[in-house]
This record gives C-alpha cells, sequence and structure tokens, in this order.
C-alpha cells in the first residue's frame, strides 16, 4: 500500500513539475509577443513612403527610419521565426467621396535565426510567393532587408487614369513564430505618400 502511494504522490509531483514548466514557457513566450508589440507601436511614426512613376511602373520605396529597435531584435535572437509583413495599397483620391482601392500587393520578409551557427536565413516573398532567400551574419543587415525596401515595381500604369491624384498606404506587421503555435505581436506601423498621375505622352 505504501508503494502504490509512493508512486501515486511520485507521478502527481511530476505532472506538477511539468504543468508549470510549461506555463513558464507560455509565459515567456507572451512576455516576447508584448515586447515586441510595443517595440513595433513606438516606431509606428517613422515609416515613410515614396511612390516613383517610370517605364510604365509605380515604384515604391518605403522604410522604418529607426529600423528594428532592441526589442525586436531580442525576438528574433530568441530564435523564433519573425515574419515582417507589409500591405501596400494603391488608391485614388475621389472628391467628397470614398477613395477607390486600386490594386494591392503583400511583401513579407521572414527571418530565421540559428543560435549555433549565429547566421540569419532571410526569404523575401511578393504576394505570398518566396522570390529570395540569404543567409546573412551581420545583425545590422538583417536589419536593413526586413525594413528597408527601396524602388519596387508593384503596380503597372496602365491601371491609372490620367491627371488624376493617388495615393500609395503601406502597412506593417510582424508576427514571431513557433512550430507549435502562433504567436501574434500588433502594434501596426503605416504610412502613405501622394502623387499625381501624369502620363509621360
Amino acid at each position: 500500500m505504501c508503494y502504490i502511494l509512493r508512486d501515486t504522490f511520485s507521478l502527481m509531483f511530476a505532472a506538477d513539475l511539468y504543468v508549470k514548466r510549461a506555463i513558464f514557457s507560455l509565459i515567456t513566450l507572451a512576455m516576447l509577443a508584448a515586447t515586441a508589440s510595443t517595440a513595433f507601436a513606438q516606431d509606428a511614426h517613422t515609416l515613410r513612403v515614396r511612390p516613383l512613376v517610370r517605364d510604365g511602373q509605380v515604384l515604391v520605396t518605403f522604410n522604418l527610419d529607426g529600423g528594428m529597435t532592441d526589442e525586436m531584435k531580442a525576438v528574433v535572437s530568441s530564435g523564433l521565426r519573425t515574419v515582417f509583413t507589409y500591405t501596400i495599397e494603391l488608391r485614388m483620391k475621389v472628391p467628397a467621396w470614398v477613395d477607390r482601392t486600386v490594386a494591392s500587393a503583400v511583401v513579407s520578409t521572414s527571418v530565421d535565426y540559428d543560435n549555433l551557427t549565429r547566421r540569419h536565413t532571410v526569404s523575401q516573398a511578393k504576394n505570398g510567393r518566396v522570390e529570395q532567400s540569404f543567409v546573412v551574419e551581420d545583425p545590422a543587415e538583417v536589419a536593413r532587408m526586413v525594413t528597408n525596401f527601396e524602388r519596387l515595381p508593384l503596380f503597372d500604369t496602365k491601371q491609372l487614369e490620367p491627371n488624376r491624384e493617388y495615393y500609395v498606404l503601406v502597412r506593417a506587421d510582424a508576427r514571431p513564430r513557433s512550430s507549435g503555435s502562433l504567436w501574434p505581436f500588433s502594434g501596426t506601423a503605416s504610412g502613405l505618400a501622394r502623387f499625381t498621375f501624369i502620363p509621360n505622352n
């Protein structure tokens, strides 16, 4: 009888320890998510957008002037797969009415950090399709790749009407991912820039 009670007590103790460890892990991940959320929210005013019409395309440049904060870097260096997503909308200004969305695109960059090799795998995608991947050692280069985008050919000018006012709106979001579940952190940043479409010919 004593052996049975002792075994039962051991099983209960082990189960209790497992539950406590699981709760601690969840709290740790939640704190990382909350930290990253605050970091992105604080930089909401730094997202700058610059459209350029050239060769039949609307080229879009956008960047977070402050780059990645220390909190963002901590989330990436923790080993969680982190995805930076930028939703870009091309809208036409309609006086005294709701502005019309002409086209939209999604640009995303994922970062996977390997704690053993101390290297980052950076993958860039457009509209859900991975276009290129890089292995990067320098954290400063990783920060540049996820926060700065130069002259992306996202929209065709065939969709535009001459002498109309348009603007490009960009929204940024970041989400760390684990293999078991999704741990989102909000704190979206946004920015826009206006331009008037004047055909060259």
